[in-house]
């Protein structure tokens, strides 16, 4: 309590000068011999006397005043509160919030980083999670292993899900291409005579990329026709994308699908060779197998999780049997006993 008021004395003598009672206090503009007033509320005034507050005043005029002026680096864009509640004596700091070039910038919060593990530590971590999932496969519950690994597969599916969104080239907008229109005759011709020469480009594994369209013109030089052997055609309809995918990048005519898989296409009455036989929106040859692998994974994994999820399943449907003959076979007990009191 007589900190309290001592403090409420000081407060009121500091708070007697009219300049500070109606809450004036200094705020600077950008040029350096320049000050501004700014009115805020008033401060708390309490009822208290002290005999050294003059002295004190004309102190702190001395040690601040520069020229007549108030110097900058003493000032600061917020007033200061004094608060007593709950019999406790509190200062606060209220910033006050100009406009235009007369807002002095704050300091802004350091974001404390994370501190780095050390390699022991690391090495733990790693262990405990270890044994967290050696439990889980070598659990006597068979539910709790098909869970675990079902998990676990969707998680590597969301992984190559997105590793395979890196490998989606965006297609160049398409230039104005009007294909040549072919009578009858002259399809046929074409056709008999693409399946008689024995040039030939092959897609494999990777896919359409740069390098078969540059072979085809390439063949082009020299042929009309050229025949594409797809290899690995295992899907329904894929000779068919392949077949559209290469007519739009070498702008040529495709002229007959065969069901082995292979395809023929002319080069057109008015071919001319372009510049860059490889589109720029194509892959090249190692980035198409990486896609050719992350994609076959992604096929296995889907797989796997749906033979997990059947087995999870009949799993279910087994234990909600296994329960349902338990509970018939209780409730035969319970009437058999029930004749064998009743006897």
């Amino acid at each position: 309590m007589l900190a309290l008021g001592y403090a409420k004395g000081i407060a009121h003598r500091f708070l007697r000068n009219p300049k500070w009672t109606s809450g004036l206090f200094l705020h600077h503009n950008q040029s350096p011999n320049y000050s501004i007033y700014v009115k805020s509320k008033p401060f708390l005034q309490v009822p208290c006397k002290s005999a050294s507050f003059d002295v004190l005043q004309a102190q702190r005029r001395n040690l601040f005043a520069y020229d007549g002026f108030f110097s900058r680096r003493y000032l600061s864009n917020s007033t200061v509160e004094l608060r007593t509640d709950d019999n406790v004596v509190r200062f606060a700091f209220n910033n006050v919030t100009g406009s235009g070039n007369n807002v002095v910038p704050t300091r802004k919060e350091k974001k404390w980083k994370r501190a780095k593990m050390s390699r022991k530590a690391k090495v733990n971590e790693l262990r405990f999670y270890r044994l967290k999932a050696k439990k889980k496969m070598n659990s006597p519950n068979p539910e709790v292993r098909i869970r675990y690994k079902l998990e676990k597969a969707k998680r590597k599916e969301e992984w190559l899900i997105e590793k395979l969104r890196k490998y989606d080239v965006p297609k160049s907008s398409a230039e104005p291409y009007d294909p040549e229109s072919l009578t009858e005759e002259e399809q046929h011709y074409l056709k008999r005579t693409g399946e008689k020469r024995k040039n030939f480009v092959l897609v494999g594994r990777r896919g359409v990329f740069g390098g078969v369209v540059l072979n085809l013109h390439l063949h082009w030089k020299k042929h009309e026709t050229v025949k594409v052997i797809c290899k690995p055609c295992n899907k329904p309809g894929q000779v068919h994308e392949y077949a559209e995918e290469l007519a739009r990048l070498s702008k040529g005519i495709v002229i007959d699908v065969k069901p082995n898989n292979t395809i023929v296409l002319y080069r057109g009455k008015n071919y001319v060779r372009p510049e860059v036989m490889s589109p720029v929106d194509t892959l090249s040859k190692d980035k198409a197998l990486e896609k050719y692998r992350y994609e076959q994974s992604l096929e296995h994994t889907s797989e796997f999780i749906e033979k997990l999820e059947k087995e999870l399943e009949e799993y279910q449907k087994y234990v909600t049997r296994h329960k349902k003959k338990k509970d018939e076979e209780a409730e035969k007990k319970k009437e058999a006993d029930s004749k064998s009191k009743v006897v």
